[in-house]
């Protein structure tokens, strides 16, 4: 079948669908929204039901196969979507998505998400089974060189036209962070009075930032401030901010440092491990210090953390999530809010 780009699917997936989608990518946003392009056209042919599975910790694979061969009561097709954290399904999940390509159903439309997957990952069996009868969707990250025209075109979706000094402004606020970008755009939609944004609009409402963002609150955090950040996520949750927003910007910082700690334990120097996580130059004295105070461990749990946050949020799991994000955000600052055996308890449900 075909190997596609963001743009490529965006047209194919108006024709009839592929049975199966593999969705690869460390841009969270964009990996989200191709998601979502697939989603609203199976919608659109009669994919009524939706199942989200994710493949971690004690996942069952046979729960996805039963689930894949079930008979609706009304006969309504169904979309499973699995997401694959760690873009590993090991053995048992290799066999499981080896078996389910080998007859799927007209019925069933299912859709991968995994991480950016690696040449030898493309070379095994599992992978190749998938590429026979579905789609596969690579997205790219968008450096700092294209930054400006991928925000030029986000302006001209949203009905706006801006010049390059004002688009420079908007670069530099969100750092690379296409989220950021994404909601930046929408505020100037809203606020603006023409489709036309010049240098001192674009200046007064991207500047003109609320009390507390997301931003702040991962900053304080990483620099170990724990009083600051935990008044800063109280200050986002009373302007009313989505816990799902701020999970993601704790759960992408924590593994971004986890990854350059892996490195650094590996032997590369901090220049080169930062460079390779694709942090940005004028963070680097920050995630530095973050490096230097926390250990593999303790990112290592707020990962956990942050898996079991985003079912809560998802209501497969039972629990607070403002007290869970509280958790993680004093974790990253470098204090431990609760004991081994209650942090036991939380995530796993016993000691």
């Amino acid at each position: 079948m075909a190997k596609l780009s963001a743009e490529q699917l965006a047209v194919h997936v108006k024709k009839k669908l592929a049975p199966v989608y593999l969705i690869s990518g460390d841009e969270t946003l964009l990996v989200s929204e191709a998601v979502d392009q697939v989603r609203a056209a199976a919608r659109k042919q009669g994919f009524d039901q939706h199942e989200i599975h994710h493949a971690e910790g004690n996942f069952n694979w046979d729960n996805l196969l039963m689930s894949a061969n079930a008979l609706s009561l009304f006969s309504e097709k169904k979309i499973l979507e699995l997401r694959i954290r760690n873009g590993k399904p090991g053995d048992t999940g290799s066999k499981a998505l080896i078996e389910y390509c080998q007859s799927p159903s007209a019925d069933n439309l299912l859709i991968l998400v995994l991480p950016k997957i690696e040449k030898r990952v493309e070379n095994s069996k599992w992978h190749k089974a998938v590429s026979q009868v579905g789609d596969t969707v690579t997205i790219w990250p968008v450096n700092i060189n294209q930054l400006p025209r991928w925000i030029e075109q986000r302006m001209k979706s949203a009905g706006l036209r801006t010049e390059p000094e004002a688009i420079s402004i908007l670069c530099a606020k969100v750092e690379g962070n296409l989220l950021a970008a994404v909601q930046e755009i929408e505020k100037l939609r809203l606020l603006c009075d023409s489709d036309f944004v010049d240098l001192t609009t674009m200046t007064s409402v991207v500047m003109d930032s609320a009390r507390y963002n997301v931003f702040d609150l991962i900053d304080k955090a990483m620099n170990g401030d724990a009083r600051a950040a935990v008044a800063c996520l109280s200050g986002l949750r009373a302007e009313g901010n989505s816990a799902a927003v701020i999970l993601w910007a704790l759960a992408n910082q924590a593994r971004t440092l986890a990854q350059i700690k892996e490195m650094i334990d590996a032997g590369r120097s901090f220049d080169t491990a930062a460079g390779q996580a694709k942090v940005w130059k004028n963070k680097f004295a920050l995630v530095r210090r973050a490096v230097q105070r926390l250990t593999l461990g303790q990112l290592q749990w707020q990962l956990r953390k942050c898996a079991l946050t985003d079912r809560i949020i998802k209501g497969a799991a039972t629990g607070d999530e403002w007290n869970e994000l509280l958790d993680i955000t004093l974790c990253l600052a470098g204090v431990d809010s609760l004991s081994k055996r209650s942090q036991k308890i939380a995530v796993f449900g016993h000691y």
